[in-house]
C-alpha cells in the first residue's frame, strides 16, 4: 500500500531533473553544483566570498602606493553598471543604476531586500538556488549592501518552499560564524545584518511593493506608485528590492569583472539567465544559458517537444507576455530582455498530431476564468491600471471540459 509520504516524496525538490542534469551552457550560478556541496565549506572552495573579501580589501592583493585596500562604493557600482546586469525578476531594469538611485547619504535606515517570492506557475529557478547554492545570495546581498552603505536586509522567500527557506536559514547561521555576516564583518568596519522571511504563498507578494507590506506585517497589497521604493520604501524608509537570481550573480561580477560579464551575453544584456522550461518538452527543467540564446537552442536542450507533437507557440510568462507562434518566430530570435522574455519561464506547449487530443491556443490567449487546481486569475495593480493574469494555463485546466475546439482538453 502506498503510503501519503511515498506520494509526497515524488514532489521532493532534490535538483536531479530540475537543475542537476548537465545540460547548461557556460553556467555561473548553477555551476559545479551536485545537491549536497551547498554549505560554507563547499562554496568555499568554488570561490565562495571571495568577491567580498576582495571589495573589503581582505583578499590579500597588492595595494598600490597612495591607494586603500578593496573597493569604494563608487566602484561596486561602477562594475555592476558595466557588466549590464539586468534585473532577473522581470522587469529587467539595470541593475546597477537601480543601485545608484539608493541616497547613499541619507541620515536614518535603509533597507536591502532580495525577492524570493517565486509563485509564477512552473517556475523554480530561485528555488533551486536557495536550496543548493543559497550562500552566492547571501554574499550577493552582502556586496550590494556596501554598495550603497545598508545595514539591515531581508530575504523574503515563498511560502510554499519550507525546505529551501529552512536550507537559507543554516546557511546564514553559517555566515554569521565565519564572520561574513554580523559588526565588523571580516574584522573590518562594515557592519551588515541579513534576515531571512517566509512569506504566506501569495501570488500578489512578489510585486515588490505588495512584498513590503507583508514583510510589515500588514495584508499584501501593491502601493500606488510613485513613490518609488527607493526613496519610500520598508517603513518609509529607502529600500532597493533585487530578485534571488540578480543577487546570485553579484559575486561572479566582482570576481571576474563587468566586462568579462558583459561578453558572457549579448550588449546590454549581460551573462547568464535562468529559465524554467515547461509544457510539452521531453526534459522541462532550469537551464542556465547565456543571454542571447536561440529559442532553437533552448528548446534544443530541454530535448525537443514531446515525441509526436510539433511546436504550437511559445508562452513566455506574466500579464503583459507575447504569444510567439512558430511561424511569426524567426529561427535565430534569441532570448533577451528586449525580446519578450523578461522572466525566468520559458512555457512551450506543443500539440498532439491526432485531431482528438489536439491543443487550442484559445483558452490560454482569451482567458477561462476559472481552472482547475489552481486559484482564479489574480488582478495585478499597475500604478493604476488593472488587469487579469491568464497566466495558469498549461499548468491547471479549464473547469469545462467541452470548451469549443479544445479538443476536449
Amino acid at each position: 500500500m502506498t503510503t501519503a509520504s511515498q506520494v509526497l516524496a515524488q514532489f521532493e525538490a532534490n535538483g536531479v531533473e530540475t537543475c542537476f542534469h548537465g545540460r547548461h551552457i557556460n553556467p555561473q550560478i548553477y555551476a559545479d553544483l551536485n545537491g549536497s556541496n551547498w554549505r560554507l565549506k563547499d562554496y568555499e572552495a568554488r570561490g565562495g566570498y571571495q568577491a567580498l573579501r576582495k571589495i573589503l580589501g581582505k583578499d590579500g592583493a597588492a595595494v598600490e602606493e597612495g591607494k586603500t585596500a578593496g573597493m569604494t562604493q563608487d566602484q561596486v557600482i561602477a562594475v555592476v553598471k558595466e557588466s549590464a546586469l539586468r534585473g532577473r525578476g522581470g522587469a529587467g531594469f539595470p541593475t546597477g543604476l537601480k543601485w545608484s538611485f539608493m541616497p547613499r547619504q541619507f541620515p536614518g535606515q535603509k533597507y536591502l531586500v532580495c525577492n524570493s517570492d517565486e509563485g509564477e506557475p512552473g517556475t523554480c529557478k530561485d528555488r533551486d538556488i536557495l536550496q543548493f547554492n543559497p550562500h552566492i545570495v547571501i554574499e550577493g546581498m552582502i556586496i550590494a549592501a556596501y554598495a550603497m552603505g545598508i545595514s539591515v536586509g531581508y530575504n523574503y522567500i515563498h511560502g510554499e518552499i519550507f525546505a529551501s527557506y529552512d536550507r537559507f536559514e543554516e546557511a546564514l547561521e553559517e555566515a554569521r560564524a565565519a564572520g561574513y555576516l554580523g559588526d565588523h564583518i571580516l574584522g573590518g568596519s562594515y557592519s551588515f545584518q541579513l534576515h531571512a522571511f517566509h512569506g504566506f504563498g501569495a501570488y500578489i507578494c512578489g510585486e515588490e511593493t505588495a512584498l513590503l507590506e507583508s514583510l510589515e506585517g500588514k495584508k499584501g497589497q501593491p502601493r500606488f506608485k510613485p513613490p518609488f521604493p527607493a526613496s519610500f520604501g520598508m517603513y518609509g524608509k529607502p529600500t532597493t528590492i533585487n530578485n534571488t537570481e540578480t543577487f546570485a550573480a553579484v559575486p561572479w561580477i566582482i570576481r571576474n569583472g563587468g566586462a568579462a560579464y558583459l561578453e558572457c551575453g549579448k550588449p546590454n544584456n549581460g551573462g547568464t539567465k535562468i529559465y524554467s522550461v515547461s509544457g510539452d518538452v521531453e526534459l522541462p527543467g532550469n537551464y542556465e544559458v547565456p543571454l542571447g540564446t536561440p529559442f532553437s537552442k533552448l528548446l534544443e536542450i530541454a530535448g525537443g517537444v514531446r515525441k509526436g507533437r510539433k511546436l504550437k507557440a511559445e508562452e513566455p510568462p506574466g500579464i503583459t507576455a507575447l504569444h510567439f507562434l512558430p511561424s511569426r518566430m524567426p529561427p535565430a530570435s534569441s532570448s533577451s530582455f528586449e525580446n519578450g522574455v523578461p522572466s525566468g519561464t520559458s512555457k512551450l506547449p506543443g500539440r498532439a498530431t491526432s485531431p482528438e487530443t489536439e491543443k487550442s491556443l484559445v483558452p490560454p490567449l482569451f482567458g477561462s476564468p476559472k481552472f482547475r487546481n489552481a486559484s482564479p486569475p489574480l488582478r495585478m495593480i499597475q500604478g493604476t491600471a488593472a488587469k487579469v493574469s491568464v497566466l495558469l494555463i498549461v499548468v491547471g485546466l479549464p473547469y469545462r471540459p467541452k470548451l469549443a475546439g479544445n479538443g476536449g482538453l
